[in-house]
């Protein structure tokens, strides 16, 4: 039964969630504290260079400026930090995605974070005011540098042990994630369960043997196993043994590329075309293995059972609701586009997913055919939806004959 929610109460809550915006002109002042420092730095620059120019700096001299300047800079750092970070945490999205100078900690930025590394930063600013104390011993008292050094270590101690308690509180997150998440995706017809159990009893015919393209990882951790368990795949496939001698031509770098997981933080999408048995499914499943080692939350289904599931929630009027939740999953892999033929309705509920997903999450396609064709499966959605789609995309071809005929006919000519 769906919970009544209180229309006083969901007021009064998204009113307290709306003073977020009261910190935005906060980090405003941080920027013009970022001016500030860059006019400190230009003008012990200018210092230096004509003390060096006159012949008045001694070697001693211009390391300190040199010290000064780097510690002008490190502080100027950790604004950006906080700034980027604090915004992006507290008040809201910052629309970067799939810019080519996003930096690599704002895509899984979170409080915890946001802590280690301003920790991190502040010893780093330690270590420097440090050693221009040590640089500069013959000016400074030892009552100083005995305080400078206790200082400095208690940064670092605190430094470590925000570092501790953010891994156990890590791990703990995505251990509770990985028990809410769903098993499999909607209902399925019988057929299509009974193919699915014997696609998990039988090794994939299309999934052969090795591309050392990147280390096989053995060490996976138990959150990993679990995320990979939540995920739904048909079977366990890894890159290493992916054939990429069957199919006739493929892309092999933007695959290596890919299996680094980057384009989940990067909320970019990949779309694989080719036609059936030629490692589509292997590879998606693949690249969904590596987002679990990665830390990434990932759901996988075939494009029959997202309809069912989309379906559902819409014949229960909790298809917005649906879409949301799905955003607790970084990485969407909808399998075998193109092989069920889809009605208007169903083709508008892939619409709403691929837009709701826009630039907010990854998708991992499969289909036998090019998004040049998908007006065959999706009509008139294909255009709006192979466009958003394709933005911010790696599209993967795999030409070559279906590795399953392939193996019969050997067996036949046997």
């Amino acid at each position: 039964m769906a919970k009544v929610q209180n229309p006083t109460t969901t007021t009064l809550g998204y009113a307290l969630f709306a003073t977020r915006w009261l910190q935005a002109p906060l980090y405003f002042g941080l920027v013009a504290a970022q001016g500030v420092y860059v006019y400190k730095f230009f003008k012990e620059l200018w210092t230096l260079i004509l003390m060096c120019v006159s012949g008045h700096a001694t070697e001693t001299y211009v390391m300190l400026a040199v010290l000064k300047l780097v510690d002008v800079v490190m502080i100027a750092n950790l604004l950006i930090m906080v700034i980027v970070g604090g915004y992006e945490t507290f008040v809201s999205r910052i629309g970067l995605q799939g810019h080519r100078d996003q930096p690599e900690w704002l895509s899984h930025v979170n409080s915890n974070v946001l802590k280690v590394k301003l920790a991190t930063a502040i010893v780093g600013i330690s270590s420097v005011h440090l050693l221009q104390m040590f640089v500069d011993v013959h000016h400074t008292s030892h009552h100083a540098l005995l305080w400078g050094t206790v200082i400095h270590m208690a940064f670092i101690a605190s430094a470590a042990i925000l570092a501790y308690m953010s891994g156990p509180m890590v791990a703990h997150t995505d251990r509770a994630h990985a028990d809410r998440s769903p098993a499999a995706p909607a209902r399925v017809s019988r057929p299509q369960e009974h193919e699915r159990h014997e696609r998990q009893e039988k090794p994939d015919p299309a999934t052969p043997a090795a591309t050392p393209a990147l280390p096989r990882q053995t060490d996976a951790d138990a959150d990993a196993e679990a995320r990979i368990r939540a995920a739904g795949f048909p079977a366990r496939k890894l890159l290493e043994d992916f054939d990429e001698q069957h199919p006739r031509g493929f892309d092999r770098e933007a695959v290596a590329r890919l299996g680094k997981a980057d384009f989940v933080t990067a909320r970019r999408n990949v779309v694989f075309v080719g036609p059936p048995g030629t490692g589509k499914t292997h590879l998606a499943v693949a690249l969904g293995v590596r987002a679990c080692q990665a830390g990434h939350r990932v759901l996988f289904a075939t494009a029959a059972e997202w309809a069912a599931r989309l379906a559902d929630a819409r014949a229960a009027g909790r298809l917005e609701a649906e879409l949301t939740a799905l955003d607790d999953h970084p990485l969407l892999i909808v399998d075998e586009v193109g092989y069920t033929p889809l009605d208007t309705a169903t083709a508008g509920l892939f619409f709403q997913l691929v837009a709701h997903r826009y630039e907010r999450a990854s998708l991992i396609v499969t289909s036998d055919r090019p998004l040049g064709r998908w007006d065959e499966v999706f009509g008139p959605s294909a255009p709006a939806l192979t466009d958003r789609l394709a933005h911010h995309a790696d599209v993967v071809r795999l030409d070559g004959d279906s590795y399953r005929t392939r193996r019969a006919t050997s067996a036949w000519a046997d």
